[in-house]
């Protein structure tokens, strides 16, 4: 992460969540289940955005994956 991009927040959120997160991701730490789900919306998002412009390029193509 770039230097001076952690900021203290104080935050109210639903603990079942939190703990969902921790199981989830193995982890003991409430702030790093935290930054790990963060970090799994952020990847996700940049990864829909990519594929974007794919959306049904592939309809009736009938080779097998992989392609080779």
């Amino acid at each position: 992460m770039a230097a001076g991009s952690f900021k203290h927040k104080h935050l109210v959120l639903d603990q079942r969540k939190i703990n969902a997160a921790k199981r989830y991701f193995g982890v003991l730490s409430e702030q790093e289940a935290i930054d790990k789900a963060l970090s799994l919306l952020v990847e996700e998002q940049r990864l829909s955005k990519a594929l974007r412009p794919l959306k049904g390029i592939l309809k009736g193509d009938t080779r097998s994956w992989p392609y080779r």
